[in-house]
């Protein structure tokens, strides 16, 4: 867009906005991202040492998908107010949005040490060392938390989950139950409580399960799991049925066609079927070790 055409279409939202607002219509909170980033240019070009305004443009720029221009304007906002933790949990939002952990940590690690009892301090402490395995710090974090606010979401599920991940499974159920029963949208949780309950061929699973698929339809891994699940029980159409919905979703889930051969070789004995499904699974992934030592069986079974 031209200089002169761009500032014109800037004048133009002004204009609009404050027309609007009058009249009690749209307003600027309900623009586009992109359209709020045209305007914070404009006001940062007036008053480029506007902490506030620095980080409200690292926000829209990180949903924007601009993760390196919302560290730049993040990391001026802290260095202009380093005192100000909420500008490093931004900071250390953006480094991890660029997929740069050890700096979203360092951000993190100065906010906790400003404002150590800082709730969200301490939920993103625990959502950061939980997504880099570090689980004892992650289990502190998140119980600091939890001891202050029982049912937050975030906290409560991430602790289901590490404890499931520990072999814990009693203390695993326990939280993502309560979850599940605080928040019967959130998805997530009713997956991996179905997980864990058809790990066991425990009749609930398929309860949870089928939450989760009603909540995301395309949820290939509550699919499999179900369709596992199913097939523990000897119940092979309800499996077959779940394996080609994932095939429906993802035509080339190596897994899927494998275990769809899995079925005609050891429940039907079609044996050509069987390779063909597994030819499939090879075509998908031609590392998938399982699928080559059955397609083997299946051509070894016809002699």
């Amino acid at each position: 867009m031209q200089m002169k055409h761009k500032y014109i279409y800037i004048f133009l939202i002004l204009a609009a906005v404050t027309l609007a607002g009058c009249k009690g219509g749209t307003t600027e909170s309900e623009l586009t991202d992109s359209e709020k980033l045209e305007l914070l240019d404009i006001k940062l070009e007036k008053s480029p040492k506007d902490a506030a305004l620095l980080a409200e443009r690292a926000r829209i720029l990180i949903n924007l998908g601009r993760s390196n221009d919302a560290i730049r304007d993040a990391d001026m906002a802290v260095k202009l107010k380093p005192k100000e933790v909420d500008y490093r949990l931004l900071l250390a939002d953006a480094y991890f949005t660029n997929g740069n952990a050890s700096e979203s940590y360092k951000a993190l690690t100065e906010a906790e040490r400003l404002a150590p009892d800082n709730l969200e301090v301490q939920l993103k402490m625990g959502e950061l060392t939980f997504y880099s395995r570090d689980y004892d710090r992650s289990l502190l974090c998140l119980t600091h938390v939890t001891e202050r606010e029982p049912d937050n979401r975030t906290a409560l599920f991430m602790k289901g989950y590490i404890y499931k991940e520990r072999g814990d499974t009693a203390e695993a159920v326990i939280l993502l139950r309560k979850v599940c029963d605080l928040y019967p949208d959130y998805e997530p949780a009713f997956e991996e409580l179905g997980v864990l309950y058809a790990n066991r061929l425990n009749p609930m699973a398929a309860d949870y399960l089928n939450t989760a698929l009603q909540l995301e339809p395309n949820n290939t891994n509550a699919m499999y799991a179900l369709a596992m699940y199913h097939q523990e029980r000897q119940e092979m159409d309800e499996a077959e049925a779940l394996y080609r919905r994932m095939l429906d979703v993802n035509s080339k889930s190596a897994d899927a066609w494998h275990n769809l051969g899995y079925i005609e070789l050891t429940f039907y004995h079609d044996y050509d079927r069987a390779i063909t499904y597994f030819d499939s699974a090879l075509a998908s992934n031609p590392s998938h070790e399982a699928a080559m030592a059955n397609r083997q069986l299946a051509i070894d079974s016809k002699k």
